[in-house]
């Protein structure tokens, strides 16, 4: 098999995959050969353009993952298109800003919502996936964390960072628990990524805070 083509015939789902580091993730896997299912929360405009670029060769699922039951019902959907679902790439997620200084009703609704987009939906996908997996064949998660959940985040992401930290160990517990059911997982942990995410973080920052501890001094592309 051509080795740029070392992804043929499998179908991967990628959450979060209509901008930023989903989109790239979407088209490196068409460039492989996959047929990605694309997963958008509300911006349909830009998931049907990714697939454009893709040749159409994909399928679009739409899912609110802040709803608690929006991931089991991605992954029907999902499976419902596709059939087989050979790999899941966690990668949607939010980043928001809170200070210990907001009221406690503040403080609780981000904490909520932070975990149920960057973790609690993630978790829910990784149980379908590794069901699925356990009787289809086997097949991979990738989770997308974040440096933040390796080192802690600043004063007022923690509940960005804690939940990152939570996914990391998350997945640590699949690949020891379920590797030998044909369902392995990995995490990565990216530093500062040029992302609308990123972007937002360094207008309140100045570039020198904000690379300043990058090794190669600049941000990571897509």
């Amino acid at each position: 098999m051509n080795m740029d083509q070392s992804l043929l015939g499998q179908t991967i789902l990628v959450t979060g995959a209509s901008g930023g580091i989903g989109a790239a993730v979407v088209e490196r896997l068409a460039l492989e050969g996959a047929r990605p299912i694309i997963h958008y929360g509300k911006d349909e405009g830009r998931a049907q353009n990714l697939l454009a670029r893709i040749g159409g060769n994909g399928l679009i699922v739409q899912a609110d993952l802040s709803e608690a039951e929006g991931a089991f019902a991605l992954w029907r959907k999902s499976v419902d298109f596709a059939g087989r679902v050979h790999g899941l790439v966690n990668n949607a997620g939010i980043r928001s800003e809170i200070s210990i200084e907001s009221s406690a009703a503040d403080w609780r609704a981000v904490w909520q919502r932070e975990f149920q987009i960057n973790l609690f939906a993630a978790a829910d996908l990784c149980r379908e996936a590794i069901l699925h997996f356990k009787t289809e064949g086997g097949g991979r998660i990738v989770n997308i964390a974040s440096r933040a959940g390796q080192r802690g985040g600043a004063a007022d992401s923690m509940p960005y960072s804690a939940a990152k930290a939570a996914m990391i160990n998350l997945t640590k517990s699949i690949a020891r628990s379920f590797g030998q059911d044909g369902a392995s997982a990995v995490c990565i942990a990216p530093g500062l990524v040029r992302t609308d995410m990123a972007e937002h973080f360094l207008a309140t920052q100045s570039r020198e805070a904000a690379i300043g501890d990058i090794p190669i001094g600049d941000i990571a592309e897509p």
